[in-house]
């Protein structure tokens, strides 16, 4: 299977348009237009076939994990603490009651 096999299975496995590739690229800086991003996904024997380097599906894995999980915390950064809704009295649970 090669680069492009991959690229191509995430793409559609992921439901991603060409534009979105490029915003999920320009995460980890890197600079790629969306027809050179079209020569990936051609049939090979297209004159217009391009070979999916190491380096394009790497930063493509690389953006894709800081699009799904957010960037990576820095060291030494103290986590923001969120308070969990709680229910007000009224919304509690009751227990059922057997008929």
């Amino acid at each position: 299977m090669t680069n492009n096999d991959i690229f191509k299975k995430l793409r559609v496995a992921l439901q991603l348009r060409d534009d979105e590739i490029v915003k999920i690229l320009e995460l980890v800086d890197f600079r790629i237009t969306r027809s050179e991003l079209g020569a990936f996904f051609r049939k090979e024997d297209h004159p217009n076939y391009m070979e999916c380097g190491d380096q394009v599906l790497r930063n493509f894995l690389n953006g894709l994990v800081i699009h799904m999980r957010g960037p990576k915390p820095v060291k030494g950064a103290v986590p923001v603490k969120t308070e969990k809704a709680k229910p007000k009295k009224d919304e509690k649970a009751k227990p059922k009651k057997d008929a």
